[in-house]
């Protein structure tokens, strides 16, 4: 059974840390689904899946596509589906139009959006209508124009405090589990200690109560250079170079089949 809400937040009771992976196919979320306690579609297929420089190009129907797929390979992890670039932004009813499509269609049990002060009172109203929020701060890749690149935030005590309150407040609003990326360590450690849900860091230090990587990093897939938050469990980018030129090399010598 996938694992719910409440298995999450009980585990940040216990003291539990919260394995994360994205995932965007069947084969690859069958694997990590063993070993992982949220998995999330994440909007991160438009670079690594798509190829794309940002996330924003990618819609609503792409991430539905991909969530359908890996519906299908999960049975133990939460699964968790991020909303696209203005497929919440523009109104509320937007929002839960295009939320309430997403759990219908994905079988998903939870959203992700990236959050803004104005997107507040929105999480009341996805709540209503029972569906958890995972809410993401710090750096929101959807801002990259605003950022002028993937940067690191909360560099300044404002910029800080402003990440500070944005959780806090999206948890007092009724959020599920807070996203925090790209923040210093001392942020991100303040915010779990003060708030009750679960939250899940990425390039924001060791002390959040989970860690998510985007799985094609975290296997060494992706080119170089990767964030530098990152660790490469393995080196499957030049394994599969290695096979596909041993493969080549059989075929015009003749020796396969």
């Amino acid at each position: 059974m996938r694992k719910s809400i409440l298995d999450l937040s009980s585990m940040k009771s216990k003291g539990e840390k919260i394995v994360a992976l994205t995932s965007y196919d069947f084969q690859t979320a069958s694997i990590l689904d063993e070993f992982c306690d949220f998995i999330l579609v994440g909007d991160s297929l438009g670079n690594v899946f798509q190829g794309q420089d940002t996330t924003l190009p990618v819609t609503l129907e792409e991430i539905i596509y991909h969530a359908k797929i890996v519906d299908r390979a999960i049975s133990n992890a939460h699964f968790c589906v991020d909303m696209p670039f203005m497929s919440y932004q523009s109104s509320d009813h937007v929002a839960l139009e295009n939320i309430g499509r997403v759990i219908k269609e994905t079988n998903a049990q939870s959203i992700k959006i990236e959050m803004n002060p104005s997107l507040l009172n929105l999480i009341g109203k996805i709540n209503m209508i029972g569906i958890p929020v995972v809410a993401h701060v710090g750096l929101c890749p959807q801002s990259y124009n605003i950022y002028g690149g993937y940067k690191k935030q909360g560099k300044n005590k404002s910029d800080r405090d402003y990440i500070y309150e944005l959780a806090v407040q999206s948890y007092q609003n009724g959020a599920s589990i807070i996203v925090i990326e790209g923040v210093p360590e001392n942020l991100a450690r303040q915010i779990t200690k003060d708030i009750t849900i679960p939250t899940i860091g990425i390039g924001a230090g060791g002390d959040t109560d989970g860690q998510i990587l985007v799985a094609e990093d975290m296997l060494g897939i992706t080119p170089l250079p990767r964030p530098s938050f990152v660790k490469s469990y393995s080196n499957l980018r030049d394994n599969i170079k290695k096979s596909a030129s041993e493969y080549r090399k059989d075929v015009k010598k003749k020796k396969f089949p």
